[in-house]
């Protein structure tokens, strides 16, 4: 599990690790079922407060994405599958304000953004004859 914290970051430490953590649940890069780090070892790597990581675990469990198995650790919920979603949407909707943002101080109107999103689009799709 790649996870990155930054002290100066102004966001709480336990905050940062549980938005990447939902991150990485939502992006697939943690499945459900897969085993998170200990709290020692996480908090060792991290160079934190173990009752830091504690914390993230506890806030992730009451969302919904992982799981405590009691005496067997920590793991992505497989009913995590609907916050996924919510969050894969979130993180667009984010990237979609920022790029919308930036055509505005560009002076780009948006009908113009949607057609190069679709040109962009037809670009990145797979071509059938290689699949």
């Amino acid at each position: 599990m790649d996870i990155h914290i930054s002290p100066h970051d102004g966001v709480p430490i336990y905050l940062q690790i549980v938005n990447q953590v939902k991150y990485l649940v939502a992006a697939g890069r943690l499945a459900p079922g897969e085993e998170l780090p200990a709290i020692r070892v996480l908090a060792d790597r991290l160079v934190v407060n173990p009752n830091t990581v504690a914390r993230a675990y506890r806030e992730l469990e009451v969302a919904g994405v992982v799981e405590k198995r009691r005496t067997a650790g920590t793991y992505v919920s497989a009913a995590g599958s609907p916050l996924a979603r919510r969050e894969r949407l979130k993180i667009l909707t984010e990237r979609i304000d920022a790029l919308l943002a930036e055509a505005r101080q560009l002076g780009i109107r948006t009908d113009a953004v949607v057609d190069l999103l679709r040109q962009r689009d037809e670009v990145l799709q797979p071509d059938p004859e290689e699949a």
